[in-house]
């Protein structure tokens, strides 16, 4: 019946031209403002500036984990919880970045086997903005003056830090593969780094033209959530790309897991549209967003999760009986 259904929304895209409409599916309510999310293994891990990095199995949304790391204090000297930057896992192994609350710098705590254990704090004066996994000992990092770095668990150190532009840093995004990821900054320009080495392996620039909050990287496709209401989309073999005209600053993006569907944040309801890559078509919009998006994450074609500067994460279903076949 699902599948039906999906049909008959497909076909009347193509035939009647406007996008199927859809609410979502389900949501998820979390400790605090959601911050971060990530998708490992059937597993939905969520940041929130509550000091928590909350776990949820698929396709049950059940909690199964909650992670809380400690409170620090803020400038007025309060204690305040941790506002958690990313999170991110590999196997049963947490990742964990966090505001240390002094002058800036970051926290980022291990989670394994039911122990928190701390990679380094304020001392060690790092401002970072993101973390991820390449693999089991090796972390990726964004610095808020646009460096990257690989820092390696077990020996405590950095095996590179490289400086990619002037430009403050925004975002990054691996591939599949994890040896390849993108940087974003505020010049509009996309850095595709070898994530062993640091080396740049191309640019992606001439299509936004200002800040870039948000980028995403499958198949051999970036695209880019910009300040100047462009999205884009790039092809990376070939440094060729488009953009997307928005009436508004577009927060975040997503790409399906081939690469065929980009999300974009396009208005100021905090709709998501999605487009059909090759062909520019929009065939779907995502109506009921609270507030500013943070991530749209694709689990498969038809299935997504978007969390936004509130407590609510939305699920949605392409294939469910919510679409109306339009624009409402």
């Amino acid at each position: 019946m699902k599948r039906w259904l999906w049909a008959v929304t497909f076909f009347a895209t193509l035939l009647f031209g406007a996008p199927a409409a859809y609410t979502p599916a389900a949501s998820i309510v979390v400790s605090g403002l959601a911050k971060d999310m990530v998708l490992r293994n059937k597993r939905l891990i969520i940041a929130t500036d509550a000091g928590k990095a909350e776990v949820y199995t698929l396709p049950e949304r059940r909690k199964a984990l909650e992670i809380s790391i400690p409170n620090v204090k803020d400038f007025m000297g309060d204690t305040v919880p941790a506002r958690v930057l990313s999170v991110d896992a590999i196997d049963e192994r947490y990742l964990i970045l966090s505001d240390s609350g002094k002058n800036g710098y970051s926290d980022l705590y291990l989670y394994e086997k039911g122990t928190l254990k701390k990679l380094f704090g304020a001392e060690a004066q790092r401002s970072l903005i993101k973390a991820r996994f390449i693999d089991e000992d090796h972390i990726l990092l964004g610095y808020l003056g646009n460096e990257a770095a690989l820092y390696e668990i077990s020996t405590g150190k950095e095996r590179y830090r490289v400086q990619l532009n002037e430009s403050k840093f925004s975002d990054f995004a691996l591939d599949e593969s994890k040896q390849r990821a993108v940087f974003s900054n505020e010049s509009g320009i996309l850095f595709v780094i070898d994530t062993q080495s640091g080396k740049v392996l191309k640019k992606l620039q001439g299509l936004n033209v200002d800040n870039v909050y948000k980028v995403a990287f499958r198949n051999d496709t970036v695209a880019a959530a910009g300040q100047d209401r462009r999205g884009v989309v790039y092809d990376v073999k070939t440094g060729k790309g488009y953009y997307l005209q928005a009436h508004f600053l577009i927060y975040a993006t997503a790409l399906s897991p081939d690469a065929k569907t980009v999300a974009f944040a396009m208005d100021e309801d905090n709709s998501i549209s999605l487009f059909n890559t090759r062909t520019k078509n929009k065939t779907a919009i995502l109506k009921g967003q609270k507030s500013t998006l943070n991530v749209i994450l694709f689990e498969d074609a038809t299935h997504l999760f978007s969390a936004s500067d509130d407590n609510t994460v939305m699920v949605w279903d392409l294939t469910a009986n919510n679409a109306n076949g339009g624009q409402r």
